[in-house]
């Protein structure tokens, strides 16, 4: 099986100090590409900052015949994206590669949430995606050529307590990088989703006990697959847990189509309209928006048939 490698790519991984971050800035630079290191080194909160993790990341890749270039700018506003990017063009004179990973984690209950940790965690997670999306999307549609990994979460799909805050963020990633798979390929710039578990310093204060292995060179590879230039697949999510890789997708059940419905015809037909035996999946590239409509109109067309059929 040939290698796939990442010669004369420029990446750019942020929250690459730690975790999951580190495992792709590593694997990246190994297999040849020059990577820009980002972390603010700041805490799981997002508190304070440091340095000196994006800088042990840029020694490591350096000790093994790589080339790195740290960056402690903090995706959470739009100056700190621009320098993000400009980190790479500015020392690599290109940009091929985007991996926003940069998290943080602010637990509590919904009712006692402050509107604080709500904004400060959106700010990491969603705002920092479009901080560092949007300079370098036009710079990679520019040039023809890019491959963007957005990170969601479980959370953001199926939501979890105490992480109102998270699970909206993780949930919204989602939403923008469709827009940006769909307003991207006609410039060979494909994006993806990555929804990963590894037990990284997000972990803490959580029973792993029973967890089989779950460590980040379970998640990697799949990032590395999506960051390819061989990737085959846009606008897609790729879930990574304890050795499972999977493919998660918005479906819809087939539904019930009237010409006319009362609340107690939605009752009536609970049970049908939420039967998923024959789940219908519009997949976002090429045409997923257009597709769901276009089914929901021919079926209110069909029935329309019908009914005249029976008059």
């Amino acid at each position: 099986m040939t290698e796939r490698r990442f010669d004369n790519r420029v990446a750019v991984v942020s929250g690459a100090g730690r975790g999951l971050g580190r495992a792709y800035a590593l694997m990246l630079a190994a297999r040849g590409a020059r990577v820009v290191v980002n972390d603010t080194g700041s805490t799981l909160t997002g508190d304070g900052a440091d340095p000196g993790p994006a800088h042990e990341v840029v020694a490591e890749i350096a000790a093994g015949g790589g080339e790195a270039v740290a960056c402690a700018e903090s995706v959470t506003t739009p100056a700190g994206g621009r320098a993000i990017i400009e980190s790479a063009l500015d020392h690599f004179g290109r940009l091929d590669i985007l991996i926003h990973n940069a998290g943080t984690v602010r637990r509590s209950s919904l009712r006692e949430m402050s509107y604080a940790d709500f904004d400060d965690v959106l700010d990491v997670h969603l705002r920092g995606a479009f901080h560092v999306v949007r300079p370098a999307f036009p710079v990679m549609c520019d040039a023809g050529y890019g491959r963007i990994v957005l990170t969601s979460s479980i959370g953001g799909l199926y939501g979890n307590h105490g992480v109102a805050n998270y699970a909206a963020a993780k949930a919204g990633l989602v939403g923008l990088a469709n827009v940006v798979a769909l307003e991207g390929a006609a410039d060979g710039v494909l994006c993806n989703v990555i929804v990963p578990s590894a037990v990284t310093r997000m972990a803490e204060g959580l029973d792993i006990s029973a967890y089989p292995p779950m460590g980040t060179d379970l998640v990697a590879p799949v990032v590395g697959m999506l960051a390819h230039e061989s990737c085959p697949v846009n606008g897609e999510m790729l879930i990574a847990i304890a050795g499972r890789v999977a493919r998660a997708v918005v479906a819809e059940s087939p539904g019930v189509q009237r010409l006319s419905w009362t609340i107690e015809d939605v009752a009536e037909q609970l049970y049908a309209i939420r039967d998923l035996t024959a789940p219908l999946v519009f997949p976002p590239v090429p045409s997923g928006h257009a597709d769901h409509i276009r089914y929901s109109f021919e079926s209110a067309q069909w029935a329309g048939r019908d009914s005249a059929s029976h008059v």
